[in-house]
């Protein structure tokens, strides 16, 4: 019976194990902290002459080409989803060097896998849209390296709901056929955001969300008009 007892526990706690993994799992995670104080104050018309000098062009991403999407994790399994309506813009200098990107988030666009969760996902335990309906991301600071296959890493300051934080996040960026294209995946704590439904007592919602950016920036009017350039990584 001892023997049998072990054996029943042990067959339990693999297939918790099992049941717990998730796509979240081993991603990258993003640094979250308070914005410095320049990051929280509005951008100075001084800061025009410089980018000037640097022949910095603004130019804007090719949202029908690019994606945001995200992945939620609770006890019994993953949900996905994403935002349908965004639009951005990136600076970019001399040979295709990234130097800022901005976006603005519509989070009454938000879809996900199951329509009962997009619409409690719209509501006042999550995004509460009718409120917030918008998110926002400014990038402060874009360097070459980054941990594991990343190229960059990108610092800058996300506004969502009524919180503003500094987030540091890996990203990929590469040049293909006339566009560039920008691709990430990293953690975020929703908790951090004022996110803080738990879920069920039974099917409790983690705390970590997985973040997917696939986005394309034409350098371009020919890239415009082209196919969308062919994705490195899965997202």
């Amino acid at each position: 019976m001892h023997t049998k007892t072990w054996m029943i526990l042990l067959i339990a706690a693999l297939t918790l194990a099992v049941a717990c993994e998730s796509e979240i799992d081993g991603k990258a995670a993003a640094e979250v902290a308070e914005p410095t104080a320049e990051e929280a104050a509005p951008a100075q018309e001084e800061a025009a002459p410089a980018e000037e000098a640097k022949e910095v062009r603004e130019l804007a991403f090719n949202t029908e080409a690019s994606k945001i999407e995200w992945v939620g994790a609770k006890v019994t399994g993953d949900h996905t989803g994403g935002f349908q309506k965004w639009e951005g813009v990136g600076h970019v200098s001399g040979d295709a060097t990234l130097e800022k990107v901005a976006f603005t988030v519509d989070t009454t666009s938000i879809t996900s896998d199951d329509e009962r969760l997009t619409g409690h996902l719209m509501s006042e335990d999550f995004f509460a849209v009718e409120k917030y309906p918008t998110a926002t991301f400014e990038s402060t600071k874009i360097e070459e390296g980054a941990e594991g296959d990343a190229t960059h890493t990108v610092t800058g300051t996300m506004t969502m709901l009524e919180a503003t934080k500094q987030i540091t996040f890996p990203v990929t960026v590469k040049v293909e056929n006339g566009t560039m294209v920008v691709d990430s995946e990293f953690t975020i704590k929703r908790f951090d955001f004022g996110i803080e439904y738990k879920g069920k007592a039974d099917d409790l919602i983690r705390d970590e969300v997985l973040m997917k950016l696939h986005m394309e920036l034409p350098l371009s009017a020919e890239a415009v008009a082209a196919e969308p350039a062919e994705e490195g990584s899965e997202g």
